[in-house]
């Protein structure tokens, strides 16, 4: 009925469509030179919110001085981290078992698999010192990133090196690495996803939804593998270190901070701050990013000082991709106040010049660091020569995947049991919805007037085009087109037009709605069309799933969410054309295509000056979501704790009696589903127009390429009835 049928059949009017002729003429940015620079507004933007709070936060920390002061931050800090990630599961029993054993020379390798959570299986090798004399200090050993989990040949370096030195250590595969894929394909023999960081992202949305967040699950690991590890007899329980590298140093971080019986600790390549690291690589993979952390008054520091006074080693690398700038200013930060509190000593960075990952200098500095604090001596002797074990050797499971061998719980079915026991609260009562959905997209009503710029006008027949840019807050200006009818002087019916591909795409959309007598603003929102960041050509991959995280996950770090965002420039832009002496206010409606159906959604919802709306190519349903183990550019449309008191539907049920046209609506894939499998979806919302008795007022269509585009037109913008 729109963007696929349109297309064909103005086709079908025009040999050369006037539009597509003159496209270059719709964009701002290609003749003006005070906007060459607007792909950069929005991450600048989000950038200087997150600045601004992270000087706000120095001037807090700044007077930090004595041990209580610390534990104060480390109150504070912990409860922000339990509220970020929706608390940790209960403790249940561990049910470890050893499943084999590799001996070596002055050491052993037991392999283990536990459950974190009943039936969330957890697949670790333990290594064993078999010379000196037990109990003996322990290592906890979260993975990074990097290929083949536990069997990558630099932790068999490092975890042996500690047995030989007479350390007992512990590693285990993180969701979504090693033998712990939770979205295995068993013909690629590999995550369907690809990326360890892509699988985490991806579960990490569907975690997002039901109000949690992936570290949930990948600290819990650690934390009960550390309840493994103090069930050993070998173990001396007062002297327990910790140590990873990238991911595993965020691990580091997390766990230090959170769990008191860790007594050292020493994150390698994770450690920097994120005043440098907006300015660089910007946020990481959905395990390594809170919301709301900037809008906390948090950074790095913060993870020592809830460490604080217990020994801290820092390991940074001089050209890693984390910025050594950073580590160097989140380590002088928490010097002074380790100096402060009289424990200065424990304190220590190491600085290798050299790339991402743990190398050789790093891991020697990390085996003098814990020699000193769990035994009481340094350790300068070399690294030992290790015999390497292949992966099928040190692999827990028969198949080398829990999924295939033992099956069990994933975060998938895990996310889907949280998600049917919130369902039991829906649906959420009127008078609560529309607050439940300010709070959830962080959603900041427009204050003062508007300001509106032009640059020019097109004339094309019948209608002309008015170029004109609106801030629609301070910083954040959306580039429009207003095209208006020249014929006749009464009020005319307005449509805002939002789509995916911005405005100089649904070009031939706005011409057909203007050539049949309604005035048409079409905007680009922040983050579409000439606003749209240009991809990293090393990026692209991960673009392919998530669309703009780093601007996505930047506007979670500082209180803000795109679909939010997004859905305040919709209402600007309704502001725009209410003022236009041309426009009927009574019938102001709104199209929403692909990315912008959402925005246009919420908008409508909290907006009720959009009396009538299309809904064109629109995710069906956020439960949709959890339910299906892979998603593509779903996260610019999600919050933290959606589906805890709305799904779409709800939104829908909100605009009853409005007239609302839902078509071509979407899977989390972007498949268009049939409208018989819509109807389904919407169930509770049909039910509410029918309850308001407007029945008539709800359409579910199929996007048909054959359907005369002006007929829907014609109904769309048709008088009130």
């Amino acid at each position: 009925m729109l963007h696929v049928y349109i297309a064909c059949f103005l086709a079908c009017l025009f040999a050369v469509p006037a539009m597509a002729q003159q496209s270059e003429d719709l964009n701002f940015a290609s003749g003006l030179e005070q906007f060459q620079n607007i792909r950069r507004m929005l991450p600048s933007y989000l950038d200087n919110i997150g600045l601004r709070m992270l000087e706000e936060r120095k001037h807090r920390v700044e007077h930090l001085a004595t041990i209580e002061d610390v534990n104060r931050r480390r109150t504070y800090l912990r409860e922000q981290m339990l509220e970020d990630l929706g608390g940790f599961p209960d403790r249940t029993p561990l049910n470890a078992r050893v499943v084999g054993v590799l001996e070596r020379t002055g050491y052993r390798i037991e392999k283990i698999i536990f459950d974190s959570q009943p039936h969330f299986y957890v697949t670790a090798n333990l290594y064993l010192p078999t010379t000196g004399r037990p109990p003996y200090p322990a290592i906890l050993f979260p993975l990074g990133h990097e290929r083949g989990g536990k069997t990558n040949p630099i932790w068999q370096q490092m975890l042996a090196s500690l047995a030989t030195k007479g350390f007992v250590a512990l590693t285990w595969d993180p969701i979504g690495q090693g033998e712990r894929l939770q979205i295995y394909d068993e013909d690629l023999r590999e995550s369907k996803v690809g990326d360890s960081t892509t699988e985490h992202t991806v579960v990490g949305t569907q975690c997002m939804l039901v109000g949690d967040h992936l570290a949930r699950y990948t600290i819990w690991d650690g934390m009960r593998a550390l309840d493994y590890l103090l069930t050993r007899k070998e173990v001396d329980p007062a002297r327990i270190g910790l140590t990873g590298n990238s991911g595993g140093g965020t691990h580091t971080a997390y766990i230090a901070a959170l769990d008191d019986r860790i007594q050292v600790a020493a994150p390698s390549c994770y450690i920097t701050s994120w005043r440098l690291m907006l300015d660089t690589i910007g946020p990481q993979d959905a395990e390594q990013t809170f919301p709301f952390w900037l809008q906390e008054g948090l950074d790095y520091p913060d993870y020592l000082y809830a460490f604080a006074p217990k020994p801290y080693l820092l390991l940074s690398a001089i050209r890693d991709f984390f910025p050594i700038a950073g580590a160097r200013e989140t380590f002088a930060e928490a010097q002074k106040v380790y100096s402060a509190i009289g424990a200065k000593e424990k304190l220590g960075m190491v600085e290798a010049d050299d790339g991402h990952g743990y190398n050789k200098t790093r891991r020697l500095a990390a085996y003098d660091w814990f020699g000193r604090w769990l035994k009481g001596t340094g350790d300068t002797d070399p690294e030992p020569r290790i015999e390497m074990a292949t992966p099928e050797e040190l692999r827990c499971t028969p198949t080398g995947q829990v999924s295939t061998s033992l099956g069990g719980e994933s975060v998938f079915t895990l996310n889907q049991k949280r998600l049917e026991k919130l369902k039991a609260n829906y649906p959420t009562p009127p008078e609560d919805l529309l607050r439940k959905v300010r709070e959830a997209i962080r959603y900041e009503p427009a204050s003062g007037p508007l300001q509106v710029k032009s640059y020019g006008a097109i004339s094309r027949s019948g209608y002309h085009i008015e170029k004109l840019i609106y801030e629609s807050e301070p910083g954040v200006l959306i580039p429009s087109l207003l095209y208006v009818p020249d014929a006749g002087g009464s009020k005319k019916a307005a449509v805002l037009m939002v789509t995916g591909e911005g405005k100089a795409a649904s070009a031939v959309e706005a011409e057909q709605l203007a050539t049949s007598g309604t005035i048409v603003l079409s905007i680009d929102a922040r983050g579409i069309g000439e606003t749209k960041v240009n991809t990293d050509a090393n990026s692209r991959e991960f673009d392919r799933y998530f669309g703009d995280f780093s601007d996505i996950m930047t506007a979670l770090l500082v209180g803000k969410t795109m679909v939010g965002m997004r859905a305040l420039d919709i209402s600007r832009g309704l502001d725009l054309l209410v003022s236009r002496k041309e426009v009927d206010p009574n019938r102001v409606y709104g199209y929403g295509e692909d990315a912008g159906a959402l925005p246009l959604l919420y908008a409508s919802v909290l907006d009720g000056r959009i009396r009538r709306v299309v809904l064109n190519g629109m995710l069906v349903s956020y439960e949709s979501v959890v339910n299906s183990r892979v998603h593509r550019r779903i996260l610019e449309g999600v919050a933290p704790g959606m589906l805890k008191s709305y799904d779409l539907q709800d939104l829908v049920a909100a605009l009853a009696p409005r007239d609302v046209w839902i078509v071509g609506g979407t899977d989390p894939l972007g498949h268009e589903l049939p409208a018989s499998e819509v109807k389904k979806e919407y169930r509770r919302a049909l039910e509410v127009f029918s309850t308001q008795r407007a029945s008539q007022a709800i359409h579910i269509k199929d996007r048909s390429p054959d359907q005369d585009a002006t007929t829907f037109y014609r109904e769309f913008t048709a008088a009130v009835r």
